[in-house]
C-alpha cells in the first residue's frame, strides 16, 4: 500500500459509500473515524488520504462481517467516467492495451489500494496485482473489488468480452467466485496462487476501440501526469497547507490557514521559503487544479466562480487565465465537450 497520507480523489471513495448504504448501512456507520463530512463525497474535485479511503473501506468489510462477494459487488459499480481525467484517457485509448497501459502507468489515480505491473511472456501479457502491502483484514474486500472492476472496464469501453487464458488469484475459492469466470470468460481460474495475476494472449488486446482519438488521449494522459505531480510534490508544511487549502474549498486568506496551523504569519511565509515555494504559488497552483476538475465536472463558469468563493465570473475568468494562459470558458468548451461524450 502507498503512503497513508497520499492524496487521492473522493470518487473511489464516494462509490463505496453509495454502495454501502444500498446494502443497509447508515451513512455515520461508514463515515465514522475517517474525517470525512458528507458533503465532499458530493464534490467530484475533493481529495481524502489513502488512509482515510481505508479506514472507509474497514467501516464497510467489517459492518458486514467480512462477506465473500461483497468487494466484487461493488466493483461491478466502477465505469471510466468514474476514473475522473484518467477514466476519460482510457475511453480515448487507441486499442485495449493501450488503454490497459494508462490504468497501470497513472494507477495511482484510481481507486485501488494497490499496484499493478504489465509483463509480456512470449506470447501471454500478465497484468500481475501486487498485495503483499495490503492490510490482511481487508485483502479478500480489495482483490474481489479490483478484478471485478477490471472486466467491467473493459466491456465499457469495448462491448465483446476479451477471452482470457487464465485467473490467477491469491485467494482461497468460494461459490461465489464463480462470477469470475463469467466476467472473464475462462474456466481456467487458479486459486492459493502466489500471486494474483489475469493472462490474455499477447494479440487479444490489440482491439481498436470505437471511441479512440489520439489527441483527446494525449491530452488526459497530460492531466493525469500533471495530477499525479501535484499530489506527490507537496510534502511537509506545503502538503499540509495544500490540503488546508482544498478543505476550505475557496479563496482563501493566509491569515486563516497559518491560525489552522497555529502559527505566525510570518512563521508560515518563512518556513513554505524554506521549501521553495510561497503561499500565493501554493494557493494559485491548489485552485487552479479545483477549478480545472469543477469545470470537467460539468459545472459552469459561474458555478465554479462561485464553489471557488470569487466575488464575480469575470474575478474568477482573470484568475483562471493568469493559472493556465486561457479563459475557463474556452476550457470548458475544448475539454468538458469531450467528456460529455462519454457521461
Amino acid at each position: 500500500m502507498g503512503n497513508p497520507r497520499q492524496l487521492r480523489s473522493i470518487t473511489g471513495a464516494a462509490l463505496l459509500t453509495k454502495f454501502a448504504v444500498s446494502r443497509g448501512m447508515t451513512m455515520p456507520a461508514v463515515l465514522q473515524h475517517t474525517g470525512i463530512a458528507e458533503g465532499q463525497l458530493q464534490d467530484p474535485s475533493a481529495e481524502i488520504t489513502l488512509d482515510q479511503e481505508i479506514t472507509l473501506i474497514r467501516n464497510i468489510v467489517t459492518e458486514t462481517g467480512h462477506e465473500p462477494g461483497l468487494g466484487l459487488m461493488a466493483g461491478l459499480l466502477c465505469h471510466p467516467p468514474s476514473l475522473g481525467v484518467l477514466g476519460f484517457a482510457v475511453m480515448s485509448s487507441s486499442t485495449l492495451r493501450h488503454a490497459l497501459e494508462i490504468v497501470v502507468r497513472y494507477a495511482d489515480l484510481l481507486f485501488t489500494a494497490t499496484h499493478f505491473a504489465l509483463e509480456d511472456h512470449d506470447d501471454e501479457l500478465w497484468l500481475v496485482r501486487d498485495h503483499d502491502a495490503v492490510p490482511n483484514d481487508l485483502k479478500q474486500f480489495l482483490a474481489e473489488r479490483d478484478f471485478a472492476a477490471l472486466p467491467t472496464i473493459q466491456h465499457d469501453l469495448f462491448p465483446v468480452r476479451v477471452p482470457t487464458l487464465r485467473f490467477e488469484i491469491a485467494g482461497k475459492p468460494h461459490p461465489v467466485y464463480e462470477m469470475f469466470g463469467a466476467l472473464f470468460g475462462t474456466d481456467n481460474i487458479i486459486f492459493n496462487a502466489p500471486q494474483s495475476i489475469v493472462v490474455w494472449h499477447s494479440s487479444a488486446l490489440d482491439v481498436p476501440l470505437p471511441q479512440a482519438n489520439p489527441a483527446t488521449a494525449q491530452f488526459y494522459e497530460q492531466q493525469c501526469a500533471e495530477l499525479i505531480q501535484r499530489r506527490h510534490k507537496r510534502n511537509g508544511l506545503s502538503g499540509r497547507v495544500r490540503e488546508l487549502l482544498i478543505r476550505h474549498r475557496g479563496v482563501t486568506a493566509q491569515t486563516r490557514v497559518a491560525a489552522d496551523l497555529g502559527v505566525s504569519v510570518r512563521t508560515l511565509r518563512r518556513r513554505l521559503a524554506d521549501e521553495g515555494i510561497t503561499f500565493r504559488e501554493l494557493n494559485n497552483e491548489t485552485m487552479g487544479m479545483l477549478a480545472e476538475e469543477l469545470l470537467l465536472a460539468g459545472l459552469t463558469v459561474e458555478q465554479t466562480a462561485d464553489r471557488l468563493g470569487y466575488g464575480s465570473a469575470s474575478a474568477f475568468t482573470s484568475a483562471f487565465r493568469s493559472w493556465k494562459g486561457q479563459s475557463p470558458g474556452l476550457f470548458a468548451r475544448a475539454n468538458r465537450g469531450r467528456a460529455a461524450e462519454w457521461a
